[in-house]
């Protein structure tokens, strides 16, 4: 990733990879004695490649990491299955030893249950949550009918370099690991467990995605104790890729941090 630092990173036997970036313009939200860190967190099969875009453009005004989990992109397979728990485990950790203070979570699909795992566990360390396309639809709690929103997606909402990104990142991380980690992301009732989350969140999605659906997405909202809905016109599943400058302003606006009022600028320079 053009201007991130990556470095490997390890703990609790679990190894990932961090790519950090420092803002070239950072402000201090009102209100904070430290501002905050933008920690992006992809989803199943993926790696932060298709966040890359949505990072160089938070970047240019706030510190922001984008983080590989274990079994994903390039890092190895873990040896036993990861719970979402464990994953959220693993986010403070890295980010505590590299010294990441109040962080701002952002997690897409699957890693949006990870990011509100990892908020419930250290909300004191969390002023706010993004969840962008959150899983499991409550109406869609089968593989097959989760398999034929995501054909649907790539078909008719994607486009064909972000199609291209996931799909290699899908060969790169393997069915093995995959299909062990699915069964964990089946089995994880986001629309229970945001009920404790007291952290504002904004729950994010393309309006036409067909994997978090406008009423699943609206259940959400409604029960969490602090949450909003934000939906970006034109946009599938991948929002944080085709939709980027509106992503990024939206983050921004919810955060408090500083608008990326240059964002379309920022994306025709990469």
């Amino acid at each position: 990733m053009k201007g991130a630092v990556a470095t490997d990173v390890e703990t609790g036997g679990l190894r990932g990879r961090m790519y950090a970036s420092r803002a070239s313009a950072a402000v201090q939200p009102e209100g904070l004695a430290e501002t905050p860190t933008i920690v992006l967190i992809h989803g199943i099969g993926v790696s932060h490649r298709y966040l890359v875009r949505l990072h160089q453009v938070l970047a240019r005004t706030a510190d922001t990491i984008s983080l590989d989990l274990p079994g994903f992109g390039a890092t190895p397979h873990p040896e036993r299955q990861l719970t979402v728990a464990d994953h959220a485990a693993f986010i403070h950790d890295v980010l505590d030893r590299a010294g990441v203070g109040p962080r701002v979570l952002v997690g897409h699909s699957m890693g949006a249950q990870f990011v509100l795992e990892a908020a419930l566990q250290r909300p004191d360390q969390v002023p706010h949550v993004v969840l962008m396309g959150p899983v499991v639809d409550v109406r869609r709690r089968t593989l097959f009918r989760q398999m034929l929103a995501l054909t649907r997606d790539a078909l008719l909402y994607e486009t064909p370099r972000s199609n291209a990104v996931v799909f290699s990142d899908y060969l790169r991380c393997g069915p093995r690991w995959y299909l062990k980690q699915l069964r964990v992301m089946m089995n994880y009732r986001t629309e229970d467990r945001i009920r404790s989350l007291n952290t504002p969140v904004m729950i994010l999605r393309g309006a036409s995605d067909p994997i978090a659906s406008g009423e699943w997405c609206r259940i959400l909202a409604r029960r969490a104790p602090a949450g909003k809905l934000v939906e970006v016109p034109g946009c599938g599943h991948v929002v944080q890729y085709t939709g980027t400058s509106q992503v990024a302003d939206e983050i921004s606006a919810f955060t408090g941090l500083p608008g990326s009022g240059t964002a379309q600028q920022a994306l025709n320079r990469h």
